[in-house]
């Protein structure tokens, strides 16, 4: 059965990667994004994925925008939240705004995005969604305060809504990635790279191409008995 895949920052880094292995997988791929239309008509044209533009935080952005992707593309049944931002800063620093933007893009959307699919998916009695969480929302980390805050509250949220949707064949999973070779983690000053790499038992960044593979595991029709779960992808980083 052909299905439709929404991806939320599906066109840059991790989402892009996840976007083209479901893309390849067979699936009918809708990658939303919100900054950069140009970067995302570049991926657009390089990979002939469907581009979709509203912002996750938004909840009228989001009906609207599910509401065009099921009717250029068809019901949604693969959800794979994507979309987040950082806003570093210890708290005694940090400005309210830097929470709020972060708590919305990052979690907020979370709700926006499966509350947009969830009536369809129990009316069809299939769905399979899969919420990126981070090492950092199961370990902490110094200055994150409100990312590791958003990131620990989608692991909560995967596990109660995985409870909510498994009479319905919808299986709830999320990913804790760990740091992955993203333009973000580039940016990082080299010495501190270093010091990160060296905690890394396997001793390498972890590629995008690695979530994916978890994703594409967690969607497929075959791991309806899988939910409810968070699957570390972090070489050994974080064993929890």
């Amino acid at each position: 059965m052909e299905r439709v895949a929404v991806v939320t920052g599906g066109t840059r880094g991790i989402g892009r990667a996840i976007s083209e292995a479901l893309n390849e997988a067979g699936y009918t791929v809708a990658a939303n994004y919100i900054s950069s239309v140009e970067k995302a008509e570049i991926f657009h044209g390089e990979t002939g994925i469907s581009i979709h533009r509203w912002d996750a935080s938004d909840f009228g952005e989001c009906q609207a925008g599910i509401a065009r992707v099921v009717e250029e593309l068809g019901p949604v049944g693969i959800l794979v939240n994507n979309a987040g931002i950082t806003r570093d800063a210890t708290l005694h620093k940090m400005a309210f705004e830097s929470w709020d933007q972060v708590i919305h893009t990052n979690l907020t959307s979370c709700f926006n995005m499966c509350r947009c699919v969830i009536e369809s998916m129990r009316q069809r009695a299939f769905g399979r969604i899969v919420n990126i969480g981070s090492i950092n929302g199961q370990a902490g980390q110094y200055g994150q305060v409100n990312y590791a805050a958003a990131k620990s509250g989608i692991h909560g949220f995967t596990k109660a809504l995985a409870q909510e949707g498994a009479g319905k064949n919808i299986t709830v999973n999320a990913i804790a990635p760990g740091y992955v070779d993203t333009e973000m983690v580039r940016a990082v000053p080299e010495d501190v790279l270093e010091k990160i790499i060296a905690r890394i038992p396997v001793g390498r960044l972890g590629r995008a191409e690695d979530i994916a593979r978890a994703v594409l595991f967690l969607v497929a029709d075959e791991s309806d008995f899988i939910t409810g779960s968070t699957l570390s992808v972090n070489g050994g980083q974080h064993m929890y």
